[in-house]
This record gives C-alpha cells, sequence and structure tokens, in this order.
C-alpha cells in the first residue's frame, strides 16, 4: 500500500467515497458540537462552584454578637481566609465568564457556519454527479439508438445484395432496395456520430467531474474538517490559557490563606483570653481554725463555711445561683415574686433605691469585676477623647466661619452662627466633664487593683449583681436608705442579690420572710453557676425594667441565651447570656423559644 503524505487529498484518494465523506463531515461537526455542550457544562460547573463557595463564605460570616470573639489570632486568621476564599470564588466566576463568552460563543457560531459550508458543498457534489448521469443516459440513448440503425442497416444491404442477385427481380424492385439501404445506412451514420458525439461529451464531463468538479468538493470539504479539527485543537488550548490567567490570582489567594495562617499564635490568643476574663480580685485566703474549746466561735467563719456548703445542696435540689431556688424548691416561686406584695411603702422604698443604685452602677460600671471595669472604662475613656476631639474640630471650624461672616458680611450673616456654636460648646463642655468623671473612676479601680485589696465574694463578703454592691455617696443616699436597701437585697424580685459570685449571709434577711432560721428553703444564696439545660432565642426585645419583672434581664431581638431554668407557671423563665459579661435573670416566656439540649 502506497504510504500516504500530508499533500495527500480527499479529491484523489476518495474520489468514489461520496458516502462515507458525507457520513464523516456529518460525525466530526457533531462532534464539535459535544464538545461545544462540554465546555458550557464545564462552565456552569465552574458558575455553581462560584455561588457555593461565596454562599459557604457568607453562612460562616461573623455574627454581630460573636464579633468580639474575632479579637483572637485563629479568629481573625479564619476571617482572612473566608475573605480569601470568596476572591477565589470571583476567579472562577471569571473562569466561567470567559468560557462562556471566548469560547462556547465562537464554538457556537462555527459549529452553524460548519454545517451550512457541509450542505453547500454537499449540494455542488449532487449537482455534478446529477449532471454526469445525465450525461451517461444520453450516451446509453445514443449508443442504442446506434445499434439499432447499424443493425437496421445491415439489414437494409443484405436485402439489397439479395435483390441484385436474384434475377427475377425486376429493376424496379432492386432500385427499391437500393434506396432502402441508402437510408438504412444514411441513419445508421448519423446514429452513429449521435453517440460519437454524446460519448466525446460523456468523456469529457466524467472528466472533469472525477479530475475537477468532485475533487473540488471533496477539497472543500477536507478543507472544512481540518477547519473543525484545528478549532477544537485551538478551543482546547484557549480554555486552557483562560485557566492559566487566573491561576496566578488564586496562588495569591492561597498565600493570603497562609499568611493567615500565619497570624494565629496560640501564646497571644491564651493572654487574650487572660486580659478579657480576668477579674481583678485577689484569691481568697485560708480559713481559720476554729478551736471549740476555748468557747465560743467567730461567726463570720461560721457563715462562710455555711455558705462554702451550700454548693452541694444544688444537687439536692436546694439553692441555685442568684439568690433563687432550683426546680425541686420552685413550690415557693410564686410567692417569692409577691413577697413585699403586702409591703407596700417597703416596696417602693426598695424600688426607688435600687433604681438609683442601679443607674449609678450602669454609669461607673462598678457591676464589673475590677479588671473587666478598667478595660471598659478605658474604651469609654477613647471613645470619649475621641469625640472631644470631633466636636473640637466642629468647634473651630464654625468660629473659623463666624469670622469670615464678620469680616465679609456678604457671604452671610455671623448671628446664624451663634447658636450652633452655643450648641457645639455645651456639647463640648459636656463631654469634656464625662471625661473627667470617667478617668476618675478608672484612677479609682487601678488604685484598688494596684493596692491587691480586692477579693473574690466567695470568701464570704456580699458583692450584689448590676453594680449594686454599694450605695455611692455621692449619690445623696444616707445610711437609712442603705440600711433599707439592704432589707431588699436577698430577694430575687430587687434584682440586686443575682450575682454569680456571691455567698448572701443566712442570717441577713432571714427573719423578713418567715423568721424561721432552721427551715434552709426559706433562705436564697448563691452558689456555683448552673449548667444550661437548653438555648433560647429573643422573639421580641425586652427592656428588662424592675417596674415590670423583678430579677429580669433585657434582651434585643434574635439574641440567643442559655436556658437556666423552664417557666414553672408563672409566666418567667430564667436565662444566662451566652456572650459578653456573665449575666443572669428572668425573661417573659412569651418572649422567647426554646430548645432544651438532647440528653
Amino acid at each position: 500500500m502506497a504510504t500516504l503524505t500530508e499533500n495527500a487529498n480527499w479529491g484523489t484518494e476518495l474520489w468514489d467515497q461520496y458516502d462515507n465523506l458525507s457520513i464523516h463531515t456529518l460525525k466530526g461537526i457533531d462532534f464539535l458540537e459535544r464538545y461545544g455542550h462540554f465546555v458550557r457544562d464545564r462552565a456552569t460547573i465552574e458558575s455553581e462552584y462560584a455561588y457555593k463557595l461565596r454562599r459557604l463564605v457568607k453562612n460562616y460570616q461573623p455574627k454581630k454578637k460573636d464579633e468580639e470573639d474575632y479579637q483572637f489570632t485563629s479568629c481573625r486568621a479564619f476571617k482572612a481566609l473566608m475573605t480569601e476564599i470568596n476572591d477565589m470564588a470571583g476567579q472562577h466566576e471569571v473562569v466561567a465568564e470567559d468560557l462562556q463568552a471566548n469560547v462556547i460563543r465562537e464554538l457556537t457560531a462555527l459549529v452553524k457556519d460548519l454545517r451550512e459550508e457541509r450542505k453547500k458543498q454537499l449540494q455542488e457534489g449532487q449537482r455534478l454527479s446529477q449532471s454526469l448521469q445525465t450525461q451517461i443516459e444520453s450516451l446509453q440513448r445514443a449508443k442504442k439508438a446506434y445499434d439499432k440503425a447499424f443493425k437496421e442497416a445491415e439489414k437494409a444491404i443484405d436485402g439489397f445484395q439479395k435483390a441484385d442477385a436474384d434475377f427475377n427481380l425486376s429493376r424496379a424492385e432492386v432500385e427499391k432496395h437500393r434506396a432502402n439501404m441508402a437510408h438504412k445506412t444514411q441513419t445508421c451514420d448519423q446514429a452513429k456520430n449521435e453517440y460519437a458525439v454524446q460519448l466525446q461529451q460523456t468523456n469529457q464531463l466524467q472528466r472533469q467531474h472525477f479530475r475537477s468538479g468532485l475533487p473540488e468538493v471533496f477539497r472543500q470539504l477536507q478543507d472544512l474538517d481540518e477547519k473543525r479539527i484545528k478549532n477544537i485543537k485551538n478551543f482546547i488550548k484557549g480554555s486552557v490559557e483562560l485557566e492559566r490567567n487566573v491561576f496566578p490570582i488564586i496562588n495569591k489567594c492561597l498565600d493570603g490563606v497562609l499568611k493567615a495562617a500565619d497570624i494565629i499564635n496560640e501564646k497571644e490568643d491564651t493572654l487574650l483570653v487572660i486580659e478579657k476574663y480576668k477579674s481583678g480580685f485577689q484569691p481568697p485566703e485560708d480559713f481559720p481554725f476554729e478551736d471549740l474549746s476555748k468557747g465560743g466561735s467567730d461567726s463570720g467563719s461560721a457563715n462562710n463555711l455555711n455558705n462554702i456548703q451550700l454548693g452541694s445542696k444544688i444537687k439536692d435540689g436546694g439553692y441555685t445561683v442568684k439568690g433563687t431556688i432550683t426546680g425541686k424548691a420552685m413550690k415557693k416561686r410564686a410567692g417569692i415574686f409577691n413577697i413585699f406584695g403586702s409591703r407596700g411603702k417597703l416596696t417602693e422604698v426598695c424600688m426607688a433605691i435600687k433604681n438609683a443604685a442601679i443607674a449609678d452602677g450602669k454609669e461607673d460600671l462598678s457591676e464589673l469585676p475590677p479588671n473587666q471595669r478598667r478595660k471598659k472604662l478605658m474604651q469609654k475613656i477613647e471613645e470619649l477623647k475621641t469625640k472631644v476631639t470631633q466636636e473640637t474640630a466642629a468647634r473651630d471650624g464654625l468660629m473659623k466661619m463666624k469670622g469670615v461672616y464678620e469680616g465679609n458680611p456678604a457671604l452671610g450673616d455671623p448671628r446664624t452662627i451663634e447658636s450652633q456654636l452655643n450648641e457645639c460648646s455645651h456639647r463640648l463642655e459636656k463631654l469634656q466633664q464625662d471625661l473627667v468623671r470617667y478617668q476618675g473612676y478608672l484612677d479609682e479601680v487601678v488604685k484598688g487593683i494596684q493596692s491587691g485589696n480586692l477579693t473574690n465574694s466567695v470568701t464570704g463578703s456580699p458583692r450584689l449583681l448590676n453594680g449594686s454592691s454599694r450605695i455611692h455617696r455621692n449619690s445623696g443616699g444616707s445610711a437609712a436608705e442603705e440600711n433599707s436597701l439592704s432589707s431588699c437585697s436577698n430577694s430575687p424580685e430587687s434584682g440586686l442579690g443575682t450575682s454569680h459570685t456571691s455567698l448572701h449571709h443566712a442570717d441577713s434577711d432571714q427573719d423578713q420572710y418567715d423568721g424561721n432560721h432552721a427551715d434552709p428553703e426559706s433562705e436564697y444564696y448563691e452558689a456555683d453557676v448552673l449548667p444550661a439545660i437548653g438555648i433560647c432565642r429573643a422573639l421580641y426585645a425586652f427592656e428588662g425594667t424592675f417596674s415590670a419583672s423583678e430579677g429580669s434581664i433585657p434582651m434585643a431581638q434574635d439574641e440567643e441565651l442559655h436556658l437556666i431554668e423552664v417557666d414553672q407557671g408563672d409566666g418567667w423563665t430564667r436565662v444566662r447570656r451566652i456572650n459578653g459579661e456573665f449575666e443572669e435573670g428572668f425573661v417573659p416566656t412569651t418572649y422567647i423559644e426554646t430548645s432544651l439540649f438532647n440528653t
């Protein structure tokens, strides 16, 4: 078999394979179209992948309530990682868009052009074949006519020869056969000439058909098929190039992920935990030994021991955090919320003093542990300094504008600036006063921390929640008010005896309830923190005003809290704040939806 070269073409090598070439070119175009479908589906996958990456990043973005946790290096690294993943999603979108614009669109147009060109060339081949077939049929008819005329001429010649040799026939008969012979011979010659002409035309057309006409059609089909194959190659390379163009950016994103990982520092995070949760209290001192043989005992030490032992009562359903009782002792809970119902005057006095103390505590943040208080006060001071700077700049700007107006009244009336300047000065003065006041609070807590005389309330010293551990003298409270507040502070509805670290003295307020020192369930202490039994979400915002619901805490809409105790039929549920500083209290049951942990 002869070896084919690159110059071999379909016209000479496949001159008789019209049908096979027609089928082959059709399959080739169908294959190109299938490749186009593959690229289209590939672009769809890239687009969907980018969408899912973006959605993944969106789902794991930190919520507002979790932003405080993102001061840790691991959390910051995770946030940076999500940013890089989001950028990578954008690059996959670029790949999808470029495949759609630069490959799929051109490929679809090419398929359409190739189909039209193939159809055109096949129609030309059919026309040429039809012309040759028509010419062959004309040749066959001429040949048939020539055969018939030749036979008739031979017969006429044979008849004339016989008649001429027969002496019995007349001269007229012989001439008749002669004339017939001449006519048939002439007709045969004409048919022969016609056959020769048709044969010449047919051979010429056949040579033209198989040497130029049909080869040209096949050459066009060959060019069409080579164009198809070449474009598949170009499309594949182009697709690769599109992806390679985004690789540098994706690599940068991956480098960003590595940089995000490098910022993770376990030591820094552990120090941040210390900074975030350090209370500033000193560890409790040792319990003194009580020698009963010497007679008497220190009541304060006895109280301390009694208070410490209260933690074990939680297991038996006795006492819980915040001076309230657990589920087993909830039978007295309804009475707790109405305990001051018959003592209207005392209740009013307690509430007035308590609200004043709470308002003062919220300002100086005295409800927080010393170290946390110091940090919050420093943040507040920085905020005030920023506001002072802004107000100072605003005041200076107004003063400059006033000077311009005074120098050129045509620009404006200076009196219009006076009111704005006065308001700005008042705001600035108030901010400066606040700054001095908060700086005083900070100095106070710093001196307390440096003196080292701060002790945790688990040693027996009472410490009330919400900043009510003391009545500030600068609030104008009297000693009588302090005593009245003390008489109110041990009940859960007062909202003052709710610290998770305080242990109230058993003998301080017991007589106000039933006067029975022997009944442990008539006293309300604080012990270890109760474990959460579920999660609840706030359906509505709740301000937690003490006039509306004693012992309550505020909550924002959609805020999630730990569920501590379920509603016992009084319409209130006990919850604890999940994030931020420790805070625990009651919220309306109808304001939340709860989900208990599986046990």
